[in-house]
Order: C-alpha cells, then structure tokens, then sequence
C-alpha cells in the first residue's frame, strides 16, 4: 500500500483514541497532514495528556471535534478505531474520494482499578498504535 499524504483518525468522541493516533502520526512523519474527529465530540481526557508526556509529547490545544466541525475532509486515508466511527467512515466514502481502514483499539476509559491500572491500559493503547501508525505509513 502507498503511504498516503494526508491522514484522518476516527473514534467516538475524538477524547481518547483519535487524538492519540493523530499526535503519535504526527510526531513520527511530519510531513504527513494529519487530524482527528470522532462521531460526536466527548470531553477531554486527562490520561491522554499524562500517556503522551511520558513519551515526550502533547496534544497542545486539541479540543474534541466531531467529523461535521472538520473544515475540510479530503483525506487520502481514514483510520477508524472503534466500529461506530468506521461506520461513519464508510457514509463518508458515499461523497468523498477516501478510503478507510478499521484498526479496532481497545477503550482505555473502560478500565477499572487503581490509577496505575487505567494508566497501563492507556499506555498498551498508545504502544499498540506506534505499531500500526509506524508498520502502516512508514
């Protein structure tokens, strides 16, 4: 497959798994264009923030959007991550040149259990999307 030059990552609520995704492409090839959105906007996750600085990394400003607040979606590539945001994706192709891969990833906001509990289940979200972004677009 060709690395593609512009990238959108998908999820539910663009909290958790697409902005982490989009910060973790961005930061390994910056010459690819690269953003989030999800099906409708969530609220934004503070584990997010503490499992990308422990890599060196921060979302910055990134507040959650859904698919309908992008200005712009030609993409060459959609990454969807949880199955509502891949059905998304496929309404997307409907009216947009597009094409779209399902990576299913875990939901980090379902774990349960001490601080160092939900924060390992972040960090096995973001070690296992450095595999697919690197193995994907590299």
């Amino acid at each position: 497959m060709a690395r593609p030059s512009s990238v959108l990552f998908i999820c539910g609520r663009n909290a958790v798994r697409s902005p982490i995704a989009a910060c973790l492409a961005a930061a390994s090839f910056p010459s690819l264009y690269v953003a989030s959105g999800g099906v409708s906007p969530g609220e934004r996750d503070p584990f997010v923030d503490a499992v990308l600085a422990e890599v060196g990394l921060k979302l910055g400003a990134h507040k959650p959007q859904s698919l309908e607040d992008l200005e712009d979606l030609n993409f060459d590539l959609a990454i969807t991550l949880s199955p509502e945001a891949h059905h998304k994706a496929l309404e997307l192709t409907r009216t947009h040149a597009i094409d779209v891969e399902y990576w299913p990833m875990p939901d980090p906001t379902l774990a349960i259990g001490t601080r160092d509990q939900i924060m390992a289940a972040y960090r096995d979200l973001r070690d296992r999307l450095v595999e697919r972004i690197r193995a994907r677009l590299a």
